[in-house]
């Protein structure tokens, strides 16, 4: 996909040949393409579906949909520890997905005015790929945390006043955001933006090139190897393990209890959030880490391949705030109390706010009870 390939496509083509980003990158495929290489139109006909008709509705929902989150999240009656880490989660969702718009903008302008495109994308560029990163990996850990919560709830109940309340959540919100934010640094001096100068004609322009220190193999290889861990090998292995410990516990509590009604929604919802996460990273930690595929040296199938596995992050970005609809009643009765009031006139039920309070009040007192976990 167009924007993707911004992203991974630096390392495609040798960024010191100084070529037109922009040109290669609102290339169609056509007939002629089939000729040039093995599986090239696959890549390019991969790029284009994906880049201009799967991406840009998806940046849009999934903007739309973590702003709403971000403002159902933030109202008073939905302060909750669990709800301190969703809150995060959306911000750091959101920051990845306006970043992947940006791009497909700047890819939009440079199909009308390739010069301007191209200055865009050289000063824009080296800061995006390390907002991209951090992002990542802030969503991966703060993921982490939702699942240690959970699994606190489900498995040691009488430990959940000690570890599981507001103040730890933001805590430990804050710190992954610091933490995941310091070690992606070296992804924004990956690249920098050059002044380029035409030989034949003397027209300048700017480009990116790979910064010296990018161009240390070893650095390379040994932080590469380092930020796979941190971004997907050791988050997919702990929450793999949790959500087993989460589910056998379900399981134990349903055979002791005959009836499971409503109480197990918000643990059903975050192993929803958690399944989805791990469904989406899986194919993109298999083509980084165990195959190194989608890169310079690789061809035009592993390519293709990637545009896929980038557009399955951007909807684990973008699907959580559908899961929160469907699960979490007093998420969806805050959310249609905020944006649909209209839609509910007449039902004191969802939009007596004091009702909503009552609801709040209900689930809190059902929380320390562990009746809803």
């Amino acid at each position: 996909m167009i924007i993707s390939y911004i992203r991974t496509g630096m390392d495609t083509y040798d960024i010191s040949s100084n070529l037109s980003f922009i040109h290669i990158l609102t290339t169609i495929p056509t007939e002629s393409s089939k000729t040039l290489e093995p599986y090239q139109d696959f890549y390019l006909r991969a790029r284009f579906i994906t880049g201009l008709v799967f991406y840009p509705v998806m940046c849009l929902f999934g903007i739309t949909g973590n702003i709403m989150s971000v403002i159902v999240m933030s109202q008073k009656q939905m302060r909750s520890s669990t709800n301190t880490y969703l809150f995060a989660l959306a911000i750091s969702d959101l920051i990845k997905l306006i970043v992947d718009f940006l791009y497909f903008t700047v890819i939009l302008i440079g199909q009308f005015d390739t010069s301007t495109g191209n200055r865009a994308f050289a000063f824009l560029y080296p800061y995006a790929h390390y907002v991209f990163n951090a992002s990542l990996c802030v969503s991966a850990w703060l993921i982490v945390s939702v699942a240690v919560e959970r699994y606190i709830y489900v498995c040691h109940p009488t430990k959940v006043k000690v570890y599981c309340n507001i103040y730890k959540a933001r805590t430990i919100s804050f710190s992954v955001f610091i933490v995941m934010s310091v070690l992606a640094i070296p992804n924004g001096m990956r690249y920098r933006t050059v002044l380029k100068i035409n030989n034949e004609t003397g027209a300048t322009d700017y480009d990116v090139m790979l910064s010296d220190l990018w161009k240390n193999q070893l650095f390379t290889d040994v932080y590469t190897w380092f930020q796979n861990l941190l971004r997907s090998i050791i988050p997919l292995v702990i929450l793999i393990i949790l959500n087993a410990c989460i589910m056998y516990g379900l399981r134990r509590c349903r055979l002791l209890r005959s009836k499971t009604p409503k109480k197990y929604r918000i643990t059903t919802m975050l192993v929803t959030v958690i399944l989805v996460f791990l469904v989406c990273i899986t194919p993109d930690t298999i083509m980084s880490t165990f195959f190194g595929l989608g890169y310079s040296e690789e061809n035009y199938l592993a390519r293709g391949i990637r545009e896929i596995t980038d557009l399955l992050l951007l909807i684990n970005s973008a699907a959580n705030f559908v899961i929160y609809c469907i699960f979490n009643t007093i998420y969806w009765c805050h959310f249609r109390r905020l944006f649909c009031y209209t839609c509910f006139r007449g039902n004191p039920s969802v939009t007596d706010a004091r009702n909503l309070s009552l609801l709040d009040a209900s689930q809190a007192r059902s929380l320390r009870r562990r009746s809803e976990v």
